[in-house]
């Protein structure tokens, strides 16, 4: 079930400390050691899947649905302006945990200390450029 050098595997069988937010049978959320904001909070899957591409329907159900209920506890607790949820998935998109998590990151200012950017190119695209990216994604499914 787990890896034995994964981190946040060693993590859930209380090898590594950690500080707690919630746990049941299938999930463990708990705060992220770089607080990027207070309250930087990560939820995981106890049973071990490297990233989104290896996670079945069951595991991202039991894992993705936690999300709204420790979301709600954060902003309680620390009433951000808002948060933002992230996962990073292989190392060029910023892995660096390579067993799926979710960043749920509260957001108080643009001091904050996060700061996610991209760049819209809405130009480059007209409706029959998005129409065969949509194809070609759909027929993968």
């Amino acid at each position: 079930m787990s890896h034995d050098n994964c981190l946040f595997c060693k993590i859930i069988a209380g090898e590594i400390p950690s500080a707690k937010v919630y746990e049941d049978e299938e999930v463990y959320a708990f705060l992220d050691i770089s607080q990027i904001t207070t309250g930087h909070t990560l939820i995981i899957p106890k049973k071990h899947v490297e990233n989104i591409y290896e996670t079945n329907e069951d595991i991202a159900a039991a894992t993705f649905s936690r999300v709204p209920k420790v979301a709600n506890a954060i902003k309680k607790a620390f009433k951000p302006q808002g948060m933002n949820l992230l996962n990073n998935n292989g190392e060029f998109a910023s892995q660096s945990v390579f067993h799926i998590h979710i960043h749920l990151i509260p957001r108080y200012d643009e001091t904050d200390g996060f700061d996610l950017k991209w760049e819209a190119r809405n130009d480059a695209f007209d409706e029959e450029d998005l129409a065969k990216i949509a194809a070609d994604i759909q027929k993968e499914l």
